[in-house]
This record gives structure tokens, sequence and C-alpha cells, in this order.
């Protein structure tokens, strides 16, 4: 029977994802990356529908009610930011912080550049014509500034693996657990190196075992197809 907590193991996501991140200038690309591609992500969600409508409500202070938009984008960075609490509650919570905080800069990010700034129609014959799926029309538009954005990101992450580490992305191998745990791994890494912090005693020592038993497993593999 599985472990019931293996989809919370901090140790266990660690240590997949260290083992195709263990060179340091690729560590260092994707620190410098990863965040900005979850946040331009964030942007694309800004126009996804809403799932609910707070501006008439009064919560929200006057000049945000029709900028914080509660849309799939505010969903993505929940579950993403609960995720991170429950796998760590002090990092966590920090990794949670900053997910809302790049929520709410896309969404004024998004709001600022306005609809026709942010999407390019493909094609004058389709915008023509009323589309009743308001999600799916909008994903037919091809992007302007966020794609650049992503393409930079993407393309210098690539070169990372490529370049330096010489390992296939781990999004290859388990696409889910990839996207889940980048913005929180380098997170980990940034204040592990800037301030020796672990989650718990002796987390870097038992992940450092798995990661290096992972890599030598991968090269051992590699090198008997090769052969």
């Amino acid at each position: 029977m599985g472990n019931p907590r293996g989809l919370f193991d901090l140790e266990n996501h660690f240590a997949f994802y260290g083992a195709y991140h263990s060179n340091p200038i690729n560590i260092f690309i994707h620190t410098l990356f990863v965040w900005p591609i979850f946040f331009t992500s964030l942007v694309l969600f800004y126009f996804t529908p809403t799932i609910c409508d707070l501006s008439q409500s009064g919560i929200l202070p006057s000049g945000f009610n029709h900028v914080l938009v509660f849309n799939y984008g505010f969903l993505f960075a929940l579950i993403y930011g609960l995720f991170y609490v429950i796998l760590d509650k002090k990092a966590g919570s920090l990794a949670a912080l900053i997910c809302l905080a790049c929520w709410v800069g896309a969404t004024f990010l998004a709001a600022h550049l306005g609809y026709s700034l942010a999407w390019k129609i493909p094609s004058c014959a389709f915008a023509e014509h009323d589309c009743s799926f308001p999600l799916i029309r909008n994903y037919v538009f091809s992007i302007q500034v966020v794609l650049a954005a992503q393409l930079f990101c993407w393309t210098g992450q690539f070169i990372g693996h490529g370049v330096f580490e010489k390992r296939a992305p781990a999004l290859l191998d388990n696409l889910v657990q990839a996207f889940l745990m980048a913005p929180f791994f380098v997170l980990l890494e940034v204040l592990q190196s800037l301030f020796g912090y672990e989650p718990y005693p002796g987390f870097h020592a038992r992940v450092k075992a798995k990661i290096e038993a992972e890599i030598k497993e991968w090269k051992d593999k590699k090198q008997k197809k090769n052969s």
C-alpha cells in the first residue's frame, strides 16, 4: 500500500526535483526564471471567466473591485499556495504569500495591458464570429507580451538543462510534480543558501543522499543503454 502522505512528502518531492537540478548554474537559471513563468501564467489566467463576482459586494476597496477578479488565476495561485503550506508551514507560508503577490501583480498588469495588447487575434475572420465559449475563445488567441516572456524564460531553462545539467527536464518524466514543485524548489534553495534554512533538522542531508542515489541510478541506466 502506498504512503498516504506521499502527495505531501516534501522530502520525496524535493529529491525528485533536485535530481534533475544538481548543477549550480542550472539551479541559478531556474531561480531567475521559474517565478516569472508562474507570474506570466497568472497574467494569462486573468482573461478566463470569473468564478466569483465580488465587484458589487463592497468587500474589496474602491478601485480594486474591477481589477482583482476571482477567476481561474486566483484558483491557480490558491492551489499552489495551499500545497506549499501543507508541505512546510514556514517556507510554505512565505511561498503562499509570494503566490498571492504574484496574483495581485499579474491582475494589475493584465488590466493595464488590456485584452488587445495581451492577446492578438490570429485572424480577422475568426474575430468576426461570436464564440459562445469564452474560455475556448480566449485560448485560441496568440500571445504577444506574455508569450515573449514565457519563451525567453523557458528557453533559458532548456539551455540550463541541455548545456549545464546535461539531463532532460523533470517535466518530461512527471509533468504535474515538476510544475508544482518548481517555484517551491527554487525558494527553498535560496532560503537554504542565504540563511541555512531547513524545514526540519537533517532535511538537506537526507535529501542530498536521495538525490545522489537517484542520479547514480540514472547514470547507470544511461551507461547500460549506450553500451
